[in-house]
């Protein structure tokens, strides 16, 4: 997560209600933004907010003329934003505004009440974690109505120290976002307090001198397996396998047996959530003992792996994986782990945060920033919420059928249609009229979150909403092109100024009449078109037929005829398969997390869907890589299908809403973005996702296909970047690395090797051990018994001064075979 440049706060705002002169904006601090007061002072007391003790609402500035703020000194300035002006536009900063409004009620006051508002101006994206001190601000405001309150929230804020917050890269953000692990990037926090230190695990010398990790032999290391591996706990265990892994006792070094160097089920831990193999007490010459280790509650490092290649033997601690137990920690320079009651400062029971604090008079209010979030991504929303709201029984939806909209006919799910809705770029209007402002704004965060996969995939959806909008400033955002706003008077429906309405109340979801009007439907290509046909799904939708049908739905009060429709609707497809599948997740409470990744698939499968469609409409693409089969010994690229009739089905059916979506605005973000990616991606010449969708998804690959895939990921993985690139594609809930340790299992030689070459790179950082403790013990095993066989085969080649064998053509030449007893 990049951290913006800038003070945490900018801003600071006070808004009052006059009985006389209505809303008015008090005091600005440290300066005037320059933007219209009265605007500003009515977003901030939002249209009934004296019907609520308190409120939350949220909006944005720089987004349009109206909203852009011209600050007088230097303190702000018009720098463009890296993650959102990539694409050659100057424009300012978005500015993200989160607002208190309170609400008390006082017999002395002419209207009953005192109505005053408190708002911080902030470039972070996470606003939410800005809530609790604005709480105590807004009550020293009512207590001691001043300019200093603002002051004292001002300084408060600025005075977070996040300066030891682990930066993360997106591939990063991808993996941490996907993993329940709360250790994952356990390392970051340590090498984010090392000056000059590079996060690359790759040079963690510097990581190794924090950790004061001793690289003596078996017998004289520390354990990272203490309280996992302790025999007495599995009961699968007997006193011949008993080993004790603490070291510094004199006892367990005595209980250490030597074991034979073929793996047998006497050198596994199968009920535990480690695996070993050989010994690595007595025998230290001959033996090496593997461990991938470390319970769910572990933190793994890769300190003294790569700066010990070359040891003969290897244990849990001269090892990349150093799994620390809740019971124990094996030395006292070692990552806090989450039971650690002194943890240091900046380190989090939850990797996934870093904790901080803001002092605001002499309270210190404890922080927990999120790392993993993208800049689509403001505020605490919950697509949960969004989807339970508009899939109950009681959700209608009426309006005309549009073939950018209903790509399932009448059967569209309500939430597809607010998909289809954003990325073809149309002007949506969340109504809640009696709701709090601040629930609607959620509403509208939680679409935006929705069109961009939770921010991962698409862009361009934040910089057009309005989470809350009210009649001050209407004429403006109303005009802004593909809107998202949020509203609580229902005035604005009636104005007709909206293209889908979505009625948090009611449940009602509205396609405008004159939908046709403002959007006409696009002509399918030529090349499309007899593919709509031979499918029957649609028809082309430049045909006279569709214009006839067209003319029949659209009736002057905005009701379908359903029955002379030219959509057909089918209960089973993939949309609404993929709803009922996320419906029955939530019903099964399943969490948040699992929803937003759902949905960040989903998204990018449609890009890659649309890039296929590019290549059969245009003859080339801009958005991906060109599709292509695995033909003569070149691996093949684009998006998979089980078949091609499934894939000119799935083409046909999205055909109109890939159309819509090419003319929009996050359609052009997202062609820059491709093009930066494939500059700047660490795994280069191949694409990566189709390879591993090829190993997921076909059933019968030919055994040249599978070496050329597994041979180009084991050469291209070479370093900590190609790890976590790999890693973001093989998330925990898809599977995590199960199609690769299948391949440990093929009948060929050459791709088994070539799957060792990949699991040993990935178990020389922390994060690959992790996902490697996800294998099941089956998947373990097979690893650990033939890197163990291949270590032996080294070994007596040695002995012969013999070389070892150097697999060229899976290796680099200046990088060696990679011993067991270096992993």
């Amino acid at each position: 997560m990049a951290l913006s440049k800038g003070p945490h706060c900018s801003f600071v705002l006070l808004a009052e209600f006059d009985i006389d002169s209505g809303a008015q904006l008090t005091y600005q601090f440290p300066q005037p933004l320059g933007a219209d007061e009265g605007l500003l002072a009515n977003l901030m007391l939002p249209d009934g907010a004296e019907r609520h003790l308190e409120d939350w609402t949220i909006f944005f500035l720089n987004q349009t003329p109206f909203n852009t703020i011209a600050p007088v000194l230097a303190l702000e300035t018009t720098e463009s934003n890296g993650d959102q002006s990539n694409d050659g536009e100057s424009r300012p900063e978005l500015i993200y505004v989160l607002n208190l409004v309170r609400t008390k009620h006082d017999k002395t006051a002419r209207r009953g009440a005192v109505v005053k508002a408190m708002a911080i101006c902030t470039r972070h994206p996470f606003i939410q974690i800005f809530k609790p001190v604005l709480l105590l601000a807004l009550d020293d405001y009512f207590a001691n109505p001043s300019q200093d309150c603002l002051a004292r929230l001002f300084d408060a804020i600025n005075s977070m120290d996040i300066s030891g917050a682990p930066v993360l890269t997106r591939y990063e953000r991808f993996i941490m976002r996907a993993s329940e692990r709360k250790d994952i990037f356990a390392e970051k926090f340590a090498s984010a307090k090392i000056p000059d230190s590079s996060l690359n695990l790759s040079g963690s010398h510097n990581m190794q001198t924090k950790l004061q990790h001793k690289t003596t032999s078996s017998t004289g290391s520390h354990s990272s397996e203490d309280g996992i591996l302790i025999r007495g706990r599995n009961p699968y265990n007997d006193g011949v396998r008993e080993r004790s892994m603490t070291e510094g006792s004199t006892t367990s070094a005595q209980q250490q047996q030597p074991h034979p160097s073929s793996p047998s089920d006497s050198s596994f831990s199968l009920g535990g959530s480690a695996v070993w193999v050989g010994d690595e007490s007595v025998i230290l010459d001959s033996q090496v003992g593997v461990a991938i280790g470390g319970g769910p509650g572990s933190v793994t490092s890769g300190t003294s792996t790569l700066a010990s290649r070359g040891r003969r033997s290897t244990d849990a601690s001269s090892s990349s994986s150093h799994g620390f137990s809740k019971e124990h920690n094996a030395y006292s320079g070692a990552i806090p782990t989450t039971s650690d009651p002194h943890l240091r400062s900046g380190i989090s029971k939850d990797t996934h945060f870093f904790q901080t604090s803001i002092a605001y008079k002499g309270h210190q209010l404890p922080i927990k920033l999120p790392l993993a979030t993208f800049p689509e991504e403001v505020g605490d929303y919950s697509l949960i919420q969004l989807i339970q709201t508009f899939s109950t029984q009681i959700v209608t939806v009426s309006g005309p059928l549009h073939p950018h909209l209903h790509t399932n006919g009448s059967l569209t799910h309500p939430i597809i249609i607010l998909f289809n809705a954003l990325v073809t770029g149309k002007r949506i209007l969340f109504l809640g009229h009696n709701i709090p402002a601040g629930q609607v704004a959620n509403y509208v965060l939680s679409a935006c979150a929705l069109g961009s996969g939770c921010g991962a995939i698409l862009r361009g959806f934040i910089e057009r909403a309005f989470p809350y909008a009210g009649l001050a400033g209407g004429e403006d955002w109303v005009n802004t092109p593909a809107y998202i706003a949020g509203v609580t008077n229902p005035i604005f429906e009636t104005s007709g100024s909206w293209d889908l309405l979505m009625d948090i109340g009611t449940g009602r979801v509205v396609v405008h009449r004159d939908i046709h009007t403002s959007f006409p439907p696009t002509i399918t290509p030529p090349a499309i078109a007899p593919l709509v046909s031979r499918t029957g799904t649609i028809r082309a939708e430049g045909s006279a037929a569709s214009e006839e049908d067209i003319a029949r739905i659209a009736t002057r009060d905005g009701k379908e005829s359903s029955q002379k429709s030219d959509f057909a609707a089918k209960p089973d497809s993939l949309d609404n398969l993929f709803i009922e599948d996320l419906i029955s997740a939530i019903t099964s409470h399943f969490g948040e997390t699992l929803v937003r990744m759902r949905f960040t698939e989903y998204v990018a499968r449609f890009v890659r869907l649309a890039s296929r469609y590019e290549e059969v409409a245009a003859g080339s693409t801009k958005l991906g890589y060109s599709s292509a089969p695995f033909v003569d010994g070149s691996l093949g690229s684009g998006i998979v299908f089980p078949d091609e009739a499934a894939a000119f089905k799935e083409l046909a059916a999205n055909a109109s809403r890939i159309e819509g979506w090419r003319r929009s605005k996050s359609y052009q973000y997202c062609t820059i973005d491709f093009r930066k990616h494939q500059a700047t991606n660490a795994i280069q010449g191949f694409d990566l996702l189709h390879q591993l969708s090829r190993l997921r998804l076909v059933k019968n690959l030919s055994d040249g296909e599978v070496e050329l895939i597994v041979r180009s990921i084991a050469e291209n993985v070479q370093s900590y970047e190609q790890v976590v690139e790999l890693l973001a594609y093989m998330p925990p809930h898809a599977g995590g690395l199960q199609p690769l340790s299948f391949c440990l299992f093929h009948q060929q030689e050459s791709v088994r090797e070539a799957t060792l070459d990949i699991f040993n790179e990935l178990r020389s950082h922390p994060v690959g051990v992790i996902f490697l403790q996800g294998l099941n013990h089956f998947q373990r095993y097979a690893y650990v018994r033939q890197a163990h066989a291949r270590e032996l085969r080294v070994k007596e080649n040695s002995s012969q001064l013999i070389p070892p064998p150097l697999f060229t053509s899976r290796t680099p030449s200046n990088r060696s075979e990679v011993s067991l007893s270096g992993l």
